[in-house]
């Protein structure tokens, strides 16, 4: 496999990890933040507004995952779990200071 299959695998792993927040909110029918609120990522958008950015990051994270060749074996199997880990460590972090203590 070439390096850009790699980054592919990455970042199919942080686009597919990153739907879920938004997609589990949106069918709850809850607010919650996305880059099209005001300000951008801190203030909530609506339900529906999440559940379309949810399905834009399943898209793309499925065509990375389709081009980056996921299944091809153990390394790109690990570099896509690795985008997944470092996209919910970050925002495990980012969404635990917007929490009231």
């Amino acid at each position: 496999m070439h390096w850009y299959n790699y980054v592919g695998c990455f970042f199919a792993g942080i686009f597919l990890a990153n739907a879920v927040p938004h997609f589990v909110h949106g069918i709850s029918g809850d607010s919650f933040p996305s880059p099209f609120a005001k300000p951008p990522g801190n203030g909530l958008s609506s339900a529906p507004v999440n559940m379309v950015w949810a399905l834009v990051n399943i898209v793309i994270g499925y065509v990375l995952f389709r081009a980056g060749h996921v299944g091809s074996g153990t390394p790109a199997v690990l570099v896509f779990f690795a985008g997944i880990a470092v996209i919910g460590l970050w925002m495990s972090v980012e969404f635990q200071k917007k929490q009231p203590r």
